[in-house]
């Protein structure tokens, strides 16, 4: 199955949202930063994340999903300071 690579990075204002949010991203991809996760994921799984957060989100949060494209590569990632490992292997989808 095809499988495109993600960046997904949330401002959520109100903390219960916020825990649900992360939950969310949790089971569909890798968190890197406190609110930015890297997800592997088919068309209908991002389609699936979309309607899970749409049905946690206020108009108040904001949620941005940037594609990356196909594929595991990490040459578009420019860490600087302390580097966190991308994931290599596919989806985490719980």
């Amino acid at each position: 199955m095809k499988r495109d690579r993600h960046l997904v990075s949330y401002d959520i204002r109100d903390p219960k949202r916020l825990r649900l949010v992360a939950k969310t991203l949790h089971a569909f991809g890798t968190r890197m930063q406190y609110s930015v996760f890297v997800c592997d994921l088919s068309f209908q799984e991002l389609i699936d994340m979309k309607e899970e957060l749409r049905s946690i989100l206020c108009p108040e949060d904001s949620v941005m999903i940037v594609p990356l494209g196909p594929g595991y590569d990490s040459s578009c990632f420019d860490f600087m300071g302390a580097r966190r490992d991308l994931p290599s292997d596919g989806p985490v989808i719980v």
